[in-house]
This record gives C-alpha cells, sequence and structure tokens, in this order.
C-alpha cells in the first residue's frame, strides 16, 4: 500500500480489554489494511506502517495528525458538504448564504471533473479552473465576514473559533487539499471507500461489545483486513480462508 499513488485513512474508537482503543484503516480501492493503536495521533498511525514511507496522496477528513506528513493530502468533501449543510439549518438565514453557495460549488465542481473523466480528458481547462479558485475565494471572504476570528485574549494558544470559523479555516488554509480532485484527476472527491471499510468494525462492537483481549483484537483486525482486500477484488471468502489453511494464500498483486 505504500507504494499506492493515491491511499485513504481513516480511524474510530473501538472497545480492548474495557478501555478504549481506536482501529485505524489505510486502504485503496484494492487494498485494506486495519491496526490498532491507543489514540489517533501520528505516532499511533505509524503503527500501521503505510503511512511512514508513503510517498503519495493521502485522503483523509481532516484530522490535524496527517498533517505531521509530508505529503500531498485530499480532503473528503463530503464531510465538507455535511458541514456546510448543518451550517445553512443552524445558523442566522443572512449568515446560511455562504455556505449553501459553497456546497452548490463543491457539487458543481465534481459534476464537472465526473463529465470530464467521461469524456476521457485528465484534467480540468486551465480557464475552469481558474473561475472555480475565483468563486471559491470570493466565498471564504464572505465566510470570513459572517464568522470573524476573535479578538486576542492575550492568552496563549490560538482563540477558537467555533464550529463555523474552523470550518471557514480549514477550508482557507488549506483550499489545494479541497480541490486536490480537481487537479489530480486520480485522487477521489471524497474519503468515503474509508468510510466503507469502517463499518465492519462497528458493526462487531454494536454486536459483541468489544473485544476482550488484545490478542483477539488484532487476530480479528488482520482477518478482516484479508477478507476486506480479498473482497475488492472479488475473492470469495470461503475460498481464500481454504487456501490459507491449506498452505497456499491468496495475495494480492503489488502495485504497479
Amino acid at each position: 500500500m505504500r507504494a499506492a499513488p493515491v491511499a485513504r485513512f481513516d480511524e474510530t474508537g473501538a472497545r480492548v480489554a474495557a478501555k478504549l482503543w481506536w482501529v485505524h484503516v489505510a486502504c485503496t480501492d484494492s487494498l485494506t489494511l486495519y491496526h490498532r493503536a491507543p489514540a489517533r495521533g501520528h505516532r499511533s498511525a505509524d503503527l500501521g506502517g503505510v503511512l511512514p514511507g508513503f510517498a503519495g496522496v493521502a485522503v483523509h477528513d481532516g484530522l490535524t495528525s496527517y498533517r505531521h506528513y509530508d505529503i500531498a493530502h485530499g480532503l473528503c468533501n463530503a464531510h465538507h458538504l455535511r458541514e456546510l449543510t448543518s451550517l445553512t439549518e443552524t445558523i442566522a438565514k443572512d449568515d446560511a448564504q455562504w455556505p449553501a453557495k459553497m456546497a452548490d460549488l463543491l457539487v458543481e465542481m465534481n459534476k464537472t471533473v465526473q463529465a470530464a473523466k467521461a469524456e476521457g480528458q485528465t484534467s480540468l481547462p486551465p480557464r475552469r479552473l481558474a473561475g472555480f479558485r475565483r468563486r471559491y475565494r470570493a466565498l471564504i471572504a464572505q465566510g470570513w465576514a459572517a464568522h470573524p476570528p476573535p479578538p486576542p485574549t492575550g492568552k496563549r494558544g490560538r482563540p477558537k473559533l467555533g464550529v463555523a470559523g474552523s470550518l471557514v479555516r480549514r477550508l482557507d488554509l488549506h483550499q489545494d487539499d479541497v480541490f486536490r480532485f480537481a487537479t489530480d484527476f486520480a485522487v477521489p472527491f471524497d474519503n468515503n471507500q474509508a468510510e466503507r471499510d469502517i463499518p465492519m468494525i462497528k458493526l462487531q462492537q454494536k454486536i459483541s461489545g468489544g473485544w476482550r483481549s488484545e490478542t483477539g483484537a488484532d487476530a480479528f483486525l488482520t482477518i478482516r483486513s484479508y477478507l476486506s482486500t480479498a473482497r475488492k477484488h472479488h475473492r470469495c471468502a470461503l475460498d481464500v480462508l481454504r487456501e490459507v489453511f491449506t498452505g497456499q494464500p491468496w495475495i494480492p498483486a503489488p502495485v504497479q
């Protein structure tokens, strides 16, 4: 997976031996790898063995620990759409115009990229991309006008921006990562692949309430990594398990 040009990353809480742990997932369209870690930070992400040495584009939901890695990033715009929609429902009507327009712009950009891919194009025309950027910057300015940063308090640390201000800051500071799907057609619009690989972990927690031991959790995650990867290659779970126990395990082809 370290050789993949694009990989998705996500994490979710899990109970192991009656304590809170985190299950991290690294995945592509053809590979899945889960690992257990004590936290969500970059040292815990390192334990999976993918991000150390990874040189591709990391797609994620914006968790700050991923910024530890000096690589290209792609932010999940499905998350942004949900946050923008929530803002339009919770803030004053006059201030709700910019998040609604920003959501419309992101959807329009995605449709434009999908149409270009369907026509066999590998990039957007520079003028079209520049037009999107101009509209984006104008909406960011409206966002800051509606949710300005609080005045300095003299205390150490960055003043809290609130939900709306934090979203504006992320969209402003990491514009290139928001646009990554439009500037690099290999990068997806969202992080849905990682989110689709997480539910089995949540289902296990819902049914069993957690794992009784760290050994049992690690065994489960190893097996799920193998079966999820096999499924992405359209292999039958029983077939690949039979091959494991007869000494001839199926192994996916290396990333080219």
